[in-house]
């Protein structure tokens, strides 16, 4: 009986190697998979130390939005506080921020040398105080 050969492909495969992960990849994909759930779903501890960083903290959302609401309501006077180094409304928006006291006065000289761009975006101004400040709690 002849011998028969294996078919030959009509064009060259090149072979495919798949690099073996390393451990340190290996896990964080896990983790990465661990945090993925349906949505409603117990997301466990690692999507619950990752919601603030992500920005899904209530607290921070809440935090945020009395923050714009100070900042868009008293634009003015805060740029004006920011100009003369100081005054009641920005350092209203300091505390709902919760940017620490001693931190404060390299934040005004920070927020000087921006204050063109919070004029013309209030929204900008809300964020770099976001930024600057802690979450509550």
């Amino acid at each position: 009986m002849p011998r028969l050969s294996p078919p030959v492909p009509a064009f060259p495969v090149p072979a495919l190697r798949v690099p073996a992960l390393r451990p340190a990849a290996a896990l964080a994909l896990a983790l990465a998979a661990a945090g993925c759930t349906a949505p409603g779903a117990d997301r466990g501890p690692l999507a619950a130390l990752l919601a603030p960083l992500a920005g899904n903290d209530p607290a921070r959302m809440q935090q945020r939005g009395a923050l714009e609401v100070q900042v868009k309501t008293r634009l003015d006077a805060i740029l004006t506080g920011i100009a003369t180094g100081g005054g009641p409304e920005l350092t209203r928006a300091f505390d709902i921020a919760g940017v620490p006291p001693g931190d404060r006065a390299a934040r005004i000289v920070q927020l000087e040398g921006d204050r063109g761009l919070y004029e013309a975006n209030p929204g900008a101004l809300v964020s770099a105080l976001m930024l600057y400040g802690r979450a509550p709690g």
